[in-house]
C-alpha cells in the first residue's frame, strides 16, 4: 500500500513523514506540501529538502485564494502581528474560541484536497501530524481527537472505503512526537516551525514557544 503525508517540512509532519518512510518504504510514500497564503516560503522550502533527504515525491498545491478574505494573523493578507506568547495566554483572551493564528477549517480542507490527491495516486492512507498540544483546548480545534475521528469517518465512506486518515500523535504531546523522531533519527536541523520568516525562528511564537519546550523536556537544546 501506498501513503500521502501531509507535510509542512516542520517537526510533526516530518516525523510523519520518517514514520511512513519506516512503514512502507520511500517508494511508496508521496508527499503533500500546501501553500495558503502565508507570509513566508520558509516551511515549504524546509520540505522541499526534507523531501529530498528521505528521496520521497513531492507534490505542492496552491489553496491560498480559499483563504484570501481570512484575518488570520499568519496569512499575507493580515496586517495584525503574530502573538508573541504561548497558545495558552493567547486563550485567556479569545473567550474559548480559536487563536489569531488559527487558519479557517485549514486540516479539513487539506485533508480533503489530500483525499483526492492520495486516491488519484494509488494511496490507501493519509498520515498527518496533529497532537494533542495542537488542539490546545480550543486553540486549533481542527487538530483534536473529535476532528480527527469525524474526518477520518468522512473520507473512508467518501472514498468508498478506500482511505483511512491516521494521526499517529493524536493522543500524544509534542515532546512525546519529538521523542518518537530521536529514535528515528529524524533531521529536526532541517525543519521549520517558526511564524516568522526571518533568517533565523523568533523563538518566543506560540509555535517556537512550544517546539523549544518539546526539545528541553527530551534533555536537550532545540537542533535547528
Amino acid at each position: 500500500m501506498k501513503a500521502l503525508v501531509l507535510f509542512s517540512g516542520g517537526v510533526d509532519s516530518t516525523t510523519c513523514l520518517a514514520l511512513a518512510v519506516e512503514k512502507y518504504g520511500k517508494e511508496n510514500v508521496l508527499a503533500l506540501s500546501v501553500s495558503y497564503g502565508q507570509k513566508h516560503s520558509k516551511e515549504l522550502e524546509a520540505a522541499q529538502r526534507i523531501a529530498e533527504y528521505y528521496g520521497v515525491q513531492l507534490k505542492r498545491l496552491d489553496l491560498s485564494v480559499i483563504f484570501e478574505d481570512s484575518g488570520c494573523s499568519l496569512l499575507k493578507g493580515s496586517e495584525d502581528e503574530i502573538p508573541k506568547e504561548s497558545y495558552a495566554d493567547q486563550l485567556s483572551k479569545t473567550d474559548g474560541n480559536p487563536v489569531s493564528t488559527y487558519v479557517p477549517f485549514r486540516n479539513g480542507l487539506f485533508l480533503s484536497a489530500a483525499a483526492s490527491v492520495a486516491l488519484s495516486n494509488g494511496c490507501g492512507e493519509i498520515y498527518y501530524g496533529a497532537h494533542s498540544d495542537d488542539a490546545a483546548g480550543n486553540a486549533y480545534p481542527d487538530c483534536s481527537q473529535a476532528f480527527n475521528d469525524s474526518m477520518n469517518m468522512a473520507i473512508y465512506l467518501g472514498s468508498g472505503n478506500q482511505l483511512n486518515v491516521t494521526a499517529p500523535f493524536i493522543g500524544m504531546t509534542k515532546a512525546q512526537v519529538v521523542a518518537q523522531g530521536l529514535k528515528l533519527g529524524v533531521p529536526y536541523e532541517m525543519t521549520w516551525s517558526c511564524y516568522e520568516g526571518k533568517e533565523k525562528p523568533c523563538g518566543v511564537c506560540g509555535t517556537c514557544r512550544d517546539r523549544i519546550a518539546a526539545f528541553r523536556a527530551n534533555g536537550i537544546e532545540d537542533i535547528i
